[in-house]
């Protein structure tokens, strides 16, 4: 018998409970005209793990709208993902930006 099976169900723990009363928010990104376009789809790739396809399809949205969704999570996780992209391009020397909005 599998022992993780025998051992039942994973009980929740206060990290899992703070994220299900976090309101979820949307992370946005803005189009710039100093940010190459495969240096956009490579953070959404490295940064939020989308494929290579969902990252172009934001880059394009974002490209000709001036905006784009690019995930839904709740507020605390949502920051620190908009932090650590916001990290990379500076040290890379550009001016990429996101936001957060609440989602609804």
């Amino acid at each position: 018998m599998n022992r993780l099976r025998a051992l039942g169900p994973v009980p929740a723990t206060d990290a899992d409970s703070r994220t299900a009363l976090e309101p979820m928010m949307r992370v946005l990104i803005h189009n710039d005209d100093v940010t190459p376009y495969a240096y956009v789809v490579a953070v959404l790739r490295t940064v939020f793990k989308l494929s290579e396809e969902l990252a172009e399809h934001i880059t394009w949205v974002a490209h000709t709208t001036g905006v784009a969704c690019v995930v839904v999570r709740p507020r605390n996780e949502a920051q620190r993902l908009v932090d650590r992209a916001h990290m990379t391009a500076r040290i890379d020397g550009y001016p990429l930006t996101f936001s957060l909005e609440p989602e609804g």
